[in-house]
């Protein structure tokens, strides 16, 4: 009877000791992990694809959340819009942190903040001015409040969900308010002041959310394992190609270099660079809201400078046609804040270089076709020649040192002068000049 307690007793202490041996192991690898992304920069198709994979890969790896680092002076609605969309249907919680101190979230970027299931902002960070704009365009009173009442109207339809303060998200959009992150708290626009993301995840572990699908999920963030996702390396060309400065002064560089290639053709090197740096900034500019009328503006330009170069005008056309260019460049992306707009030195810059080197360049290759030819027979139509025998009709001609079969429609003497007047084959044909005498000898 002892025994058999003895052995029970064994066999549920060493069934406790593999479960804690099992057990040690098993919580370390369900340690939660949260995948971090920074945005900082303009919002734009390039932030909207980076976020999309960073929302699919928390989905796929069932992370506790997704963290967005955000540091942004705004950027275009349409693609806040579709951002802000994904951010709602997002499967995992997604927590919007303005970090670190010193950043902000302009304009669209407030609107990424208020969708998030966690808003937070590190301390000197600030939020807001998210007052919509139409750059270029003097808008009337009635569109100018049906694009307000639009905006706001979409702020509103997650906010209220989101428990937060819509008057103070509203005021941001109608009156461009901006608030620090102790006034962002204390107006209920966010969730939490924290100093890093550390302490964030930390002081977040435990909370009580409610998704905008109506679910409450408990967030498991303490300790958690950070899965930074970095950007590809095309995302980053692209997103340094969504600054139109740069756009612009990659189109100016190919344009001048395929002018090179034309006039001078069979170098190949130019030209096809010229034509890679052309496509690539089409490309970015394709996906960057760019006015038509600025379009309009740079084939009006061109074609001034080279009426210029074909019609002197004293400079005139030429003028026009660099003002014309720089206003276009100036004018050719419609961008909501200034860091989405092309700067006016980089458009004097532009317009002045591509516009003198257009003129220069084409002006070159007209007189090189309006040139005589250099070499060749051809080359001594016009010429004087010498008669080295009389011309009757036929003899020969010195012309440039050189001995010619020549041939005159008029009888010449040796030594009187003759000017070429056409070529047949190897004879040229010459007519006397009147009043020359033969030279003696």
């Amino acid at each position: 009877m002892r025994f058999a307690r003895q052995s029970v007793v064994s066999l549920v202490a060493g069934v406790a000791l593999l479960t804690a041996i099992h057990a040690f192991p098993q919580s370390s690898a369900t340690k939660p992990q949260v995948v971090v992304l920074h945005l900082s920069d303009t919002i734009q198709p390039i932030s909207e694809e980076y976020l999309t994979r960073g929302l699919n890969l928390a989905a796929t790896s069932h992370s506790a959340a997704l963290l967005v680092q955000l540091d942004t002076p705004g950027g275009l609605l349409d693609s806040t819009r579709s951002m802000v969309g994904k951010i709602l249907a997002s499967p995992v919680p997604v927590i919007v942190y303005v970090a670190p101190s010193g950043s902000r979230a302009g304009s669209a970027g407030f609107f990424l903040l208020e969708a998030a299931d966690i808003a937070a902002m590190a301390p000197g960070t600030n939020a807001g001015a998210a007052h919509p704009v139409v750059e270029g365009a003097q808008l009337d009173a009635v569109m100018k409040q049906k694009l307000e009442n639009d905006t706001t109207a979409f702020l509103r339809s997650y906010v209220s969900r989101r428990g937060r303060d819509t008057n103070a998200a509203q005021d941001a959009v109608l009156n461009s308010k901006s608030y620090t992150a102790q006034e962002a708290e204390q107006l209920h626009l966010i969730d939490i002041v924290s100093p890093n993301d550390r302490d964030l995840l930390d002081s977040l572990d435990g909370r009580n959310i409610k998704r905008f699908d109506g679910r409450t999920v408990t967030l498991h963030t303490r300790d958690a394992e950070l899965l930074t996702l970095d950007p590809t390396l095309r995302e980053e060309l692209l997103d340094r190609l969504m600054d139109p400065n740069l756009a612009v002064l990659i189109l100016v560089l190919g344009g001048l270099l395929i002018y090179l290639e034309f006039n001078s053709p069979g170098t190949i090197i130019p030209g096809a660079l010229g034509t890679l740096l052309v496509l690539t900034a089409l490309f970015a500019l394709n996906m960057l809201p760019v006015r038509y009328t600025a379009l309009m503006l740079l084939v009006a330009a061109f074609t001034l400078l080279l009426l210029e170069a074909k019609f002197p005008s004293h400079g005139v056309l030429a003028s026009a046609g660099i003002l014309a260019l720089v206003f276009g460049t100036l004018t050719l992306v419609e961008g909501p804040i200034p860091e989405m707009q092309v700067h006016w030195a980089t458009a004097i810059a532009c317009g002045l270089a591509f516009g003198l080197i257009t003129v220069f360049l084409v002006r070159i290759a007209i007189r090189a076709r309006r040139n005589k030819v250099i070499t060749g027979p051809l080359a001594l139509i016009g010429n004087i020649g010498i008669a080295q025998q009389p011309l009757a009709p036929r003899g020969q001609i010195l012309v440039h040192g050189e001995l010619w079969q020549a041939e005159s429609s008029d009888p010449a003497a040796a030594g009187e002068q003759v000017r070429v007047r056409s070529v047949d084959g190897l004879t040229l044909l010459v007519d006397r000049i009147p009043n020359t005498a033969p030279s003696s000898n």
